[in-house]
């Protein structure tokens, strides 16, 4: 996507053809900083300190963070040391396991002196298959707002409400809620966009935001718990969002707030969907509410705020009292009653068991 008008991804390989470069988020939106990763412990703490985060951009790096791993030492032991240290970065998203899985079942069988250059090419597959995926996801995704453009007055917005970072920033390129807004807006379609702060770390102000705004995308910024309030007023027209992991039932797991913004839309019958490439589905498990492992974070991530400060510095800010116990869940679980239908890369899809396993029967247990 771009930025000022300079095409740019969310990873890549830096210059002298091994090591990887990534755009450091923490920094943003204040500062455009890029960060080398040139071995395991690097890829872990780009992962476990969220320089990069989203489901499909945690996937990524973690592949080639594997590839780091074997470039040091491709023994069958650093295999499973590599393995577990980037299993245990982030418990959430299931890009992750999906990702270091795919490396490790294209490495085994091999020698180890074919480990290294397999798993640079293995890496690299999953970074184009996510492009592609998302791309995918696009497309589907444009046809819904073409349908509500379609029965608005010329010149009218479509108004769009997202929540937390699904953008290219979450991803390889394009995003996954916002690879639709992208294609409408580069189509012509008037857009605007509702980004909601997404608290506590603010991840539609500083990056959804950012994103949007240099790409000229049409948007303004909200306070969390405003989104009811427009959904009851009719200024909400379609809500997009992604998912970290989602059951094989259809629910989805996102960024903690989703599953408030989607009984509002229920409740104001306004269009729900998550967008979703199909490496997020747990075949695993069924009941998100019970089953899937919600993080907790530092308390430090609500009880402080990092912004600008007055000197131009970019520091952390303290609002809460202090010794204040801090409970800090980083998901929640959105029931797939409440979901439209999921937009993934195959097609636009029910939220059902059903549906999931017919669409991508080839990844799904036998559900008989």
């Amino acid at each position: 996507m771009n930025v000022d008008g300079v095409a740019y991804r969310s990873i890549w390989i830096n210059d002298d053809g091994w090591s990887i470069d990534v755009i450091d988020q923490t920094r943003l939106p204040h500062a455009f900083e890029v960060r080398n990763l040139q071995n395991l412990g690097d890829a872990c703490i780009a992962i476990r300190d969220m320089v990069v985060r989203g489901a499909p951009l945690i996937g990524a790096t973690a592949a080639y963070g594997y590839y780091l791993a074997m470039r040091k030492d491709p023994s069958d032991s650093a295999m499973q040391n590599a393995y577990s240290r980037l299993f245990q970065t982030r418990p959430t998203a299931v890009n992750l396991r999906w990702a270091l899985d795919r490396l490790r079942d294209c490495l085994e069988s091999l020698a180890p002196g074919e480990r290294i250059d397999r798993a640079f090419v293995e890496a690299g597959r999953i970074a184009e298959l996510d492009v592609e995926t998302n791309q995918s996801i696009g497309i589907h995704g444009l046809e819904v707002i073409k349908q509500i453009a379609a029965r608005k007055l010329p010149g009218e917005n479509v108004n769009i409400l997202t929540h937390c970072n699904a953008g290219w920033l979450a991803t390889v390129d394009w995003g996954t809620a916002t690879a639709p807004i992208y294609m409408a807006h580069n189509a012509g379609i008037p857009i605007h966009v509702w980004v909601d702060e997404t608290r506590p770390r603010n991840q539609g102000a500083s990056l959804t935001a950012w994103e949007l705004g240099h790409h000229d995308v049409s948007h303004s910024l909200i306070v969390d718990n405003l989104g009811g309030h427009l959904m009851q007023h009719g200024m909400v027209d379609l809500c997009l969002v992604g998912s970290d992991r989602t059951t094989r039932s259809g629910d989805v797991c996102n960024k903690v707030g989703t599953y408030l913004k989607a009984l509002a839309a229920k409740d104001n019958g306004v269009p729900f969907y998550v967008c979703l490439p199909s490496t997020t589905i747990d075949w695993t498990i069924s009941d998100g509410k019970e089953e899937v492992p919600i993080e907790q974070r530092d308390g430090t991530e609500v009880s402080q705020v990092m912004g600008k400060l007055p000197s131009g510095e970019i520091g952390h800010v303290t609002i809460a009292p202090e010794g204040t116990e801090v409970t800090n869940y980083a998901f929640d679980v959105t029931p797939a009653r409440l979901i439209t239908g999921l937009i993934t890369e195959a097609a636009i899809i029910e939220a059902t068991e059903s549906k999931l396993a017919s669409t991508f029967r080839e990844n799904s247990l036998d559900l008989t």
